[in-house]
Parts: C-alpha cells; structure tokens; sequence
C-alpha cells in the first residue's frame, strides 16, 4: 500500500538556491527509480524559507529500498549538504488549522 510523506528541508545559511535545485530533482530521481506513484508531488516554501513537499511512496517497501539506492543516497547528502530536516509542526504556518503556503515553480 502506498504511503504519503510530508517532508520540511529547512536551508542551511547561504544554500537556499542549492536547496531549491536539490528539491527540484528529488521527486524526478525518486520516480526513475520506481520509488514513487504517479501522483504528482508538491512543493512549496514556509515564510522563513523552510521548503514542504509532498508525495507518495510506491509502498513501505519502497521506502526501504530507497535507503539501500545509490542514486538516492547520493541526492540525500546533497540534501544534508543544504538543509536540516525539520517537523512540519515546527513551522508557524502548521500552526493554523488551514495552512498556507508559497507555491515554487516545479
């Protein structure tokens, strides 16, 4: 069975452009793996430059082999190199029962 994931990629200081292309391709390289659904996967981007995305896993599955994946490993660590990994929760837009979100480009 297929898993949503809501991810928060808080930037490191000075790496939002190398977060934003890092999140660019991370679906991408996610589906060429066949770790994914066909859903499409959204991404947007918190007041304080923290970037939300959303997809779905193809299973749990799925989300084993992806930490076994070289291809995405190696997207991870570009990932460490730009950003914290934070709980939704923490950002103040979670805070509202409806939260709104700046919509990016991809």
């Amino acid at each position: 069975m297929s898993r949503f994931v809501i991810a928060a990629f808080k930037p490191k200081p000075g790496m939002q452009d190398s977060l934003l292309a890092v999140v660019e391709k991370h679906w991408r390289v996610l589906q060429a793996q066949g770790l994914v659904t066909d859903r499409p996967r959204y991404a947007m981007q918190a007041a304080d430059g923290t970037i939300v995305e959303v997809f779905e896993w193809r299973s749990a599955d799925a989300v084993e082999q992806a930490h076994r994946n070289p291809a995405v490993l190696a997207l991870w660590a570009e990932f460490e190199a730009a950003c914290e990994y934070v709980p939704v929760s923490a950002l103040a837009e979670a805070q509202h029962p409806f939260s709104e979100f700046q919509a990016l480009p991809f």
